[in-house]
């Protein structure tokens, strides 16, 4: 199945899960899985939050930044992915001085 992020309307949301700045997305959610389409503009971020009933794996497309992990800091850069599995904390953090670009997968349990 063809996903064309092109023709989603773009969404910009302040604040996501208690984040700095907008995180601007293109999402398609099936109502089992989401595929998110993601771009944080310099000093953004998304909120550290927990997957309770979830995972998410996030693959960097072009910039860098970095992602807490629980109790850790991983550096993100272009080709970089992030996995948290359920029951895990994280948050994306762009601390470069150029977009970071990302694809987001969440497949509901």
């Amino acid at each position: 199945m063809l996903i064309e992020f092109s023709k989603i309307d773009e969404v910009r949301n302040n604040k996501f899960k208690g984040g700095n700045g907008d995180t601007i997305m293109r999402l398609f959610c099936d109502g089992l899985n989401k595929v998110m389409m993601g771009l944080l503009q310099p000093g953004c971020s998304i909120g550290m939050h927990t997957h309770e009933i979830d995972s998410e794996v996030i693959y960097i497309l072009s910039g860098k930044g970095i992602v807490l992990y629980d109790e850790t800091s991983e550096t993100l850069a272009e080709g970089s992915c992030h996995y948290c599995p359920k029951g895990h904390s994280h948050s994306l953090v762009n601390n470069s001085d150029g977009d970071l670009r990302y694809l987001a997968v969440i497949p509901r349990q």
